[in-house]
């Protein structure tokens, strides 16, 4: 089999990692695989603890794609034992256990959704299951025994709990040497994690070593901002963009992230090489494309990822038809206005979303020269809010939906949220 060169691999499989362990070893193994014609062995692996997979998850599974596209074997690993366990990164308390039901059924839509990226045809899908329920009570203290229990805690999460006094449960210790044991039953090359993932990661490294193999590098990539573009993306922070969501939704998500947000969604979430991606950049600086369309662009590529051509084109239409409803330019301008703006907002108590108080909003938008004025303007039914005639004091808005198209008079702005 005929691979591509060392560098044009290594083009594609660094396009947004965070970092590569280590780079020499995995260019080595590159080459090799050329000289012999034999495909490396990529593993990622996911609990199925949720029923859903969102955008962040297709970090992983995307870079997957990357070495698939190469030519190279990927596993698309289903924690199903892990999951029993689960994974405490990030975690200041234990997870609620999941029943094997649970998983079962969290693991078949898994596998539904994962193939609108990979090849289906091209993929070897595992069960952890396969090799970790089969280890005997020997065994497991056989692999315990390879690490202690200071090693364990210079783990950032587990050590930060141990220092707050908070518990820390002897199967949560497990899990990373569980998921080390599955680089070793899997023979992997290269192992795919996010940055939080580094010391789970590492132990497959360790463990490979001691069972005589071969070390597997490792590629993190980022943690995937949500919607806010702040928090990590997250269903649980109401953030999030599911795969399986409509296309419709999916588009006009996209659309209500903030410009520079786009450009980590270019690198992690699209196929784009990076230099095309850089050029877009510059384009954008220098006049040369409008950031809106850029973001068009982004949304139109990644929704089409999970639906039809027609789908993703009729929800760029719908989008746009809607946007020019609002009887606003596509190209207004966008002011920054910090969510936390002392009197500007309070969280919404009854629904989802945060009560805003509109004077103020008008007036940090540069629309009104004061709240006062702001509120004659609101009273004279002069200000909209996408396109809606506004009267009142306060409006409950989603702060990740994008900010709203607010107009007063003649003039328009959108708003984008920061923190």
């Amino acid at each position: 089999m005929s691979f591509p060169s060392v560098e044009d691999q290594l083009d594609l499989i660094t396009k947004g990692a965070a970092e590569i362990i280590p780079l020499e070893a995995l260019k080595e193994r590159i080459q090799q695989s050329i000289a012999s014609g034999k495909p490396l062995r990529i593993k990622a692996g996911f609990d199925p603890t949720a029923p859903d997979l969102h955008l962040g998850h297709t970090v992983l599974i995307r870079k997957l794609r990357h070495f698939q596209q190469l030519g190279h074997t990927v596993i698309f690993l289903i924690g199903d034992s892990t999951a029993l366990i689960g994974d405490p990164t990030g975690r200041n308390v234990t997870r609620k256990p999941l029943t094997p039901e649970q998983i079962a059924a969290n693991a078949e839509t898994y596998k539904e959704q994962v193939f609108k990226i990979l090849d289906a045809h091209k993929t070897e899908v595992r069960y952890n299951s396969e090799w970790l329920d089969k280890l005997s009570y020997y065994d497991l203290v056989k692999l315990l025994a390879q690490f202690t229990v200071s090693q364990m805690l210079e783990r950032e999460d587990f050590h930060k709990r141990f220092n707050d006094e908070q518990p820390i449960a002897l199967h949560e210790m497990i899990y990373p040497i569980a998921q080390g044991y599955d680089s070793v039953a899997l023979q992997c090359d290269v192992e795919l994690g996010g940055t939080d993932q580094k010391f789970n990661l590492m132990r497959g490294r360790d463990l490979q070593k001691h069972f005589g193999q071969p070390q597997q590098s490792i590629l993190m990539v980022p943690i995937l901002e949500g919607l806010d573009g702040v928090q990590k993306m997250s269903k649980s922070l109401n953030n999030a963009i599911g795969i399986h969501e409509p296309a419709s939704e999916m588009y006009g998500k996209l659309m209500s992230i903030s410009d520079e947000l786009m450009w980590k969604y270019w690198t992690l979430l699209t196929d784009l090489r990076q230099s095309e991606i850089a050029k877009m950049h510059a384009d954008v600086n220098g006049g040369a494309l409008h950031p809106m369309q850029a973001k068009k662009n982004l949304a139109h590529a990644i929704t089409s990822d999970f639906h039809s051509q027609a789908e993703a084109d009729s929800a760029a239409e719908n989008w746009t038809k809607q946007f020019q409803q609002r009887g606003v330019s596509e190209d207004v301008p966008v002011v920054k206005v910090a969510l936390n703006e002392d009197g500007l907002s309070t969280p919404s108590t009854e629904e989802p979303g945060t009560i805003i108080k509109m004077a103020k909003l008008l007036h940090l938008a540069g629309l009104a020269p004061s709240t006062g004025e702001a509120n004659r303007k609101i009273a004279e039914n002069a200000v909209s809010i996408n396109g809606q005639k506004f009267s009142g004091k306060t409006e409950r808005l989603d702060r990740i939906q994008g900010g709203p198209i607010l107009r007063l008079g003649k003039k328009s702005v959108r708003i984008e949220w920061v923190q």
